[in-house]
């Protein structure tokens, strides 16, 4: 496990299943997701994520997913795809349907993560919310700072968050190092910070369909080394 670069944005991921199975599942999810899958300790899929950087480029997405399926599709009885829609427009889910492949429901991790009715609430109760996972508060200088070339150009924070009131990181983990750099990304961006623990049963409702498929049973598991 501590071969697996989990926290790096540019890199693919894929990780073995650790047992024999009747069926293969191949979950393709994006690299932002990779520890909270693994901590799941579902043996009976392999787990295949794109680079989480690709969020900086969301176009680029789909088609990322095609090649990724159609490498995998003659090796595989099932393929699932973890995503949300991730500003692709709508174009990830026209992939899929071609060909064949169904993702877990959500336009986001944000909503899958926090029940789709609590993050509706979430959002209505102040539009002005810049969202955090975890892996965003670990990943924040590579893909905000960076991403949005505030390290280059710091002057351009109030343009990009000047409409924000406050950071709502939604925790997979009760993590307290992670904790302090959703803090200090909040303080960073001169918002105001709330943390919600959602913990993993949205991934878990939609992989544990194939992995009790194989007789194997998913428990979610503390955070991965």
């Amino acid at each position: 496990m501590a071969l697996v670069p989990l926290d790096d944005v540019d890199t693919e991921i894929a990780v073995p299943s650790h047992a024999g199975v009747a069926r293969r599942v191949l979950v393709i999810a994006c690299g932002a997701l990779a520890r909270e899958v693994l901590a799941l300790n579902l043996d009976a899929i392999d787990l295949a994520c794109l680079p989480a950087s690709l969020h900086n480029r969301p176009k680029r997405i789909p088609e990322a997913m095609r090649e990724k399926i159609r490498a995998n599709r003659d090796a595989y009885d099932e393929i699932l795809c973890l995503y949300g829609d991730c500003g692709t427009g709508g174009e990830l889910d026209r992939v899929l349907a071609e060909e064949g492949v169904r993702r877990i429901e959500g336009a986001h991790c944000y909503a899958f993560f926090a029940g789709e009715e609590t993050f509706a609430a979430l959002a209505e109760e102040e539009p002005g919310t810049f969202y955090l996972t975890d892996f965003l508060a670990r990943q924040f200088d590579a893909l905000v700072i960076k991403g949005l070339g505030l390290d280059r150009f710091p002057q351009l924070r109030d343009d990009y968050f000047g409409a924000y009131r406050r950071v709502v990181h939604l925790a997979q983990f009760d993590d307290p190092e992670t904790t302090a750099k959703a803090k200090a990304a909040a303080d960073r961006l001169g918002l105001a910070y709330e943390r919600r623990l959602t913990g993993l049963a949205g991934l878990q409702a939609f992989l544990g369909e194939p992995a009790q498929a194989n007789a194997i049973q998913g428990a979610e598991e503390p955070w991965p080394a």
